[in-house]
């Protein structure tokens, strides 16, 4: 599990900076309600799509429980971040136009992903939105390359264990009163990997879906390509947007977001956002 205090000041630096952010806004943007609205961001980690999502008549409250990435949160975005879980929201039932989740789901393990998604429908009122990354470990190989094909494989064998995968976010949301209504994608500037960095990441555990048992044939198959530190084409990242219909939702008011600063000392529900 990544330590996301220890993290936190390098952490936007070493996942596209500036240029991931403004496309993920971007991105948002395109699915997020038009006009006056309210838009909780789930773990919104250091602020730094938080930000670009303000807007005259748009208010955003960034929700996150790593207290390293809050205090930098509340630099971007001073009065508009809160200390909390993704699966127990400081948010009252029925009180905001759209939630935005943004690679959370890919790190949760089942069946943690559905209490998250209920608690977006939760804070949803009817008619609201919410957004959401999915099928995030898939962005590298949607552009064809030699790295997508060698690997095809044992991504198709990992596919039904992938929390964020697209037709499983679909059927969890289904159940929560969430349907479909749109979807985009955007790059991720500058984030093509080489083969032989792939190996590296392989080796060192942080790939899922090339773990212990398929490791060695990986790697092997990675290490028999040309052109070993040259990056292929950068990941495209997907993003759906999902309409509520709050009679299918269970309803469970909790407390207000709060209006002064958030305190990032306050103690910590349980769970991971």
């Amino acid at each position: 599990m990544i330590d996301y205090d220890g993290e936190a000041l390098d952490y936007d630096a070493s996942r596209g900076g500036e240029p991931r952010a403004q496309a993920t806004v971007e991105a948002l943007d395109r699915l997020l309600p038009r006009g006056r609205c309210t838009v909780v961001d789930i773990a919104c980690g250091t602020g730094i799509v938080t930000r670009r999502l303000l807007r005259p008549g748009r208010t955003v409250l960034g929700v996150d429980r790593s207290q390293g990435m809050l205090r930098l949160a509340a630099r971007r975005v001073p009065d508009g971040v809160v200390r909390g879980d993704a699966s127990g929201l400081p948010v009252a039932s029925g009180s905001v136009d759209a939630v935005v989740i943004v690679w959370l789901l890919h790190l949760l393990l089942d069946p943690v992903p559905v209490p998250v998604l209920a608690e977006a429908a939760r804070v949803l009122r009817p008619g609201g939105t919410l957004i959401t990354t999915v099928d995030k470990d898939d962005a590298y190989f949607v552009p064809d390359s030699d790295i997508a094909r060698v690997t095809a494989e044992a991504r198709r064998q990992y596919a039904p264990r992938v929390p964020d995968h697209c037709a499983r976010v679909l059927d969890w949301a289904a159940r929560q009163g969430l349907v479909e209504a749109g979807e985009t994608e955007f790059p991720g500037t500058g984030q093509g990997r080489s083969p032989r960095s792939w190996q590296e990441a392989i080796r060192a555990g942080r790939i899922p879906w090339a773990g212990p048992d398929r490791m060695t044939g990986v790697c092997d198959a990675l290490a028999g390509l040309p052109d070993q530190d040259t990056a292929r084409p950068d990941p495209l990242y997907r993003v759906l947007a999902l309409k509520h219909f709050g009679e299918h939702t269970r309803r469970r008011d909790g407390p207000r977001p709060r209006s002064r600063p958030h305190d990032v000392s306050d103690p910590l529900p349980p769970g991971r956002a």
